[in-house]
């Protein structure tokens, strides 16, 4: 839901707020972007081998109560700059509950389970969307029409998710069990430089390589949606159609909504797919799926168009798809006494792919076409697939290794 909430209502503030002309507002949402990434890369390896030495409860709670005081300041910035360092923090608690969220599965799931665990992930990712969707993306056009001004139904839009997420931030310490993983005892702890070098030296498995490379595409693909496919739609709508920020907003989530229905409906199928066959095999078929659906937008040229809507269908299988095959994957391919530590570094890969995302993606945004991020990414996608077809047959599950 906060990761839904943050990119799709920043159209709403860069027009409201700070007055950005639309000709820029692909590459400014790209930068603000960037500096949320630039702090994920920074802290997620950090956030990972610190869970494992004082414990999940305190990361996860910790990274919600961060993000809640983020989302609070975010309408308050007057420049670019603030706005550049709220995001930041933003991603500074983002880094620690996306590491959180896979290491949980991970540890608590058994390992011909865990594709059904992914996909009870993925269903929890996808009604948090659609409650950004049909509720919070909303709110601002609400409170309006109880005479509201612009700015201050955004004002209360924002603190509304930050008591949202500071009440989840203790219900995770209240919630979770307290310490670190039972099964690492004391002979076992190593110091926390040689669990953060373990998230690199992992990577000469291939598998664990492979999963790598497949959460940058994944989270590449959840940060061109999240950003570009709002930021598209509602200049659209203001700039051709002559609606207002808040009547283009909600039409953006109206498409956005059928893209996260398909999330919700995706997980299940995907979390069992990835136990009924070669985990490998699963990621080649959502990333492939995810190169199509990404790369039809290029036909589009109406983005509230029947066309899009199909897309939207595709791009959302293909979304949840990459994401619950790649966490597959990597839990597989991870030994239990530094999952922490190479699932940091599977995040640090996906935080990568959002800042490509982010980056260039804006850049293709602005000055090529507005379909240029998701194109962008359908190549990578398909890249990705041919890697996983030419080193399929060297993954070796760490369970049978041993």
């Amino acid at each position: 839901m906060l990761s839904s909430f943050m990119p799709q209502l920043l159209p709403y503030l860069l027009n409201e707020f700070l007055q950005i002309p639309e000709e820029k507002q692909g590459q400014v949402a790209g930068r603000v972007a960037f500096w949320g990434e630039i702090a994920i890369i920074a802290t997620v390896g950090f956030w990972g081998t610190l869970s494992d030495k004082i414990g999940r409860r305190a990361v996860m709670s910790s990274g919600f109560i961060i993000m809640s005081v983020a989302i609070f300041l975010f309408p308050y910035a007057e420049t670019l700059v603030e706005l550049y360092c709220y995001r930041g923090l933003f991603g500074l608690g983002v880094a620690a509950y996306i590491c959180m969220l896979t290491t949980i599965v991970a540890d608590y799931v058994k390992d011909d389970s865990r594709g059904k665990g992914s996909g009870y992930l993925g269903i929890s990712n996808g009604i948090g969307a659609m409650i950004t969707v049909f509720l919070l993306l909303r709110l601002p056009s609400i409170f309006q029409e109880q005479g509201m001004s612009a700015t201050d139904a955004g004002f209360l839009t924002y603190k509304f998710v930050a008591i949202i997420c500071l009440v989840v931030g203790l219900i995770m310490w209240l919630g979770l069990k307290p310490g670190i993983n039972a099964e690492t005892n004391e002979e076992e702890k190593v110091n926390f430089l040689a669990q953060a070098k373990q998230g690199l030296v992992a990577a000469k498995d291939p598998g664990v390589a492979l999963a790598y490379g497949a959460a940058f595409v994944s989270r590449g693909n959840l940060t061109i949606v999240g950003t570009f496919f709002a930021l598209w739609i509602v200049q659209h709508g203001t700039g051709e159609l002559d609606m207002s920020s808040a009547e283009a907003q909600k039409h953006a989530g109206m498409i956005i909504g059928i893209a996260q229905s398909c999330v919700l409906l995706g997980a299940p199928l995907f979390g069992i797919l990835a136990d009924r066959i070669n985990r490998v095999n699963a990621l080649i078929i959502t990333l492939l799926i995810s190169a199509i659906g990404y790369g039809s937008t290029f036909f589009i040229t109406d983005p509230m168009s029947q066309g899009m809507i199909y897309a939207a269908v595709i791009i959302g299988l293909g979304e949840v798809g990459c994401i619950i095959s790649s966490g597959v994957l990597i839990a597989q391919q991870t030994p239990e006494r530094y999952r922490g530590a190479v699932i940091g570094f599977f995040n640090l890969s996906g935080a990568l792919g959002i800042l490509v995302a982010s980056v260039v993606g804006g850049a293709l945004f602005d000055s090529w076409r507005e379909s240029g991020p998701f194109v962008l990414f359908a190549g990578f996608a398909f890249v990705m697939a041919v890697w996983a077809i030419a080193v399929k047959s060297r993954v070796t599950p760490v369970s049978e290794a041993l």
